[in-house]
């Protein structure tokens, strides 16, 4: 897999994707497992996924609405034949055929600054009964954290230590509609002198797959809470955000705090 690789014309972004071969892995075994008849490979920049799926399809419809990268995944696809790269944009693209298949790669933690999430819910209506999706879903997960950070960020280059254990608060499988605006009233419990959340997602390429963050999906999300100096305690944490709104919708609130050790 890896020399073929090496003759893709892609962007710099791209070519790191391509890097991330734990990422590549599991996307290439859930392609393998249950890509099949008619698929639509939904904002396929280079064309990775769509070659991976088309010695298992009758067609693969490569759908990219850069104008560029669409002619670079035109470059690298031209010689299957199975396959062809539509340059539009997935919310406004008419699907010639209803889908056995839908491939929709999701990138970013919690989906909260993915513009993937309302191209998903619109194709749904375009996945036949039995079709599946790939990725499958994902699993969201909290920890409370002492950040040197007082701004929303991602964990690259930012200092922070874990204050208790992690907490999944949210499951999303992607057969259904996504509820855009999330909000939940969660506990999580915690120890000592913390300031911050951490959110991790892991996905869920099919039932059996799934994959943590790795250098180019999900990288672990870190949001400045109020300080607390407690030992032992349950925080009690209000947390909502809007999928596919971006960073700036997240909002936390604290509720309550309660003694780990009162019965």
């Amino acid at each position: 897999m890896k020399n073929n690789l090496m003759r893709f014309l892609v962007t710099t972004y791209h070519y790191n994707l391509l890097k991330d071969y734990e990422r590549l892995s599991c996307f290439y075994e859930a392609i393998k497992e249950h890509a099949h008849g008619i698929v639509y490979d939904i904002g396929a920049g280079s064309g990775i996924l769509s070659y991976f799926a088309a010695p298992y399809s009758r067609t693969v419809f490569a759908i990219e609405k850069d104008e560029k990268i669409a002619s670079y995944a035109s470059q690298n696809l031209k010689n299957i034949p199975n396959v062809k790269v539509v340059n539009r944009d997935a919310l406004s693209y008419d699907f010639p055929f209803k889908a056995d298949t839908i491939i929709c790669e999701m990138l970013d933690t919690a989906l909260i600054d993915e513009e993937q999430v309302p191209v998903i819910n619109k194709s749904l209506k375009h996945l036949k009964k039995d079709g599946c999706i790939i990725p499958y879903g994902v699993i969201n997960g909290v920890e409370p954290i002492e950040m040197d950070s007082e701004t929303i960020r991602y964990d690259e280059n930012c200092q922070y230590k874990t204050k208790g254990k992690l907490t999944i608060y949210d499951n999303i499988i992607f057969n259904k509609k996504i509820k855009e605006k999330y909000k939940k009233t969660f506990k999580i419990p915690a120890n000592g002198k913390i300031n911050g959340l951490k959110i991790t997602t892991f996905t869920l390429l099919t039932e059996n797959i799934i994959a943590g963050p790795t250098s180019m999906m999900n990288n672990p999300l870190l949001i400045p809470i109020e300080e607390i100096k407690e030992k032992d305690y349950i925080l009690k944490i209000s947390l909502s955000y809007k999928m596919g709104g971006g960073l700036q919708t997240i909002k936390t609130k604290i509720k309550d705090l309660e003694d780990q050790k009162c019965p």
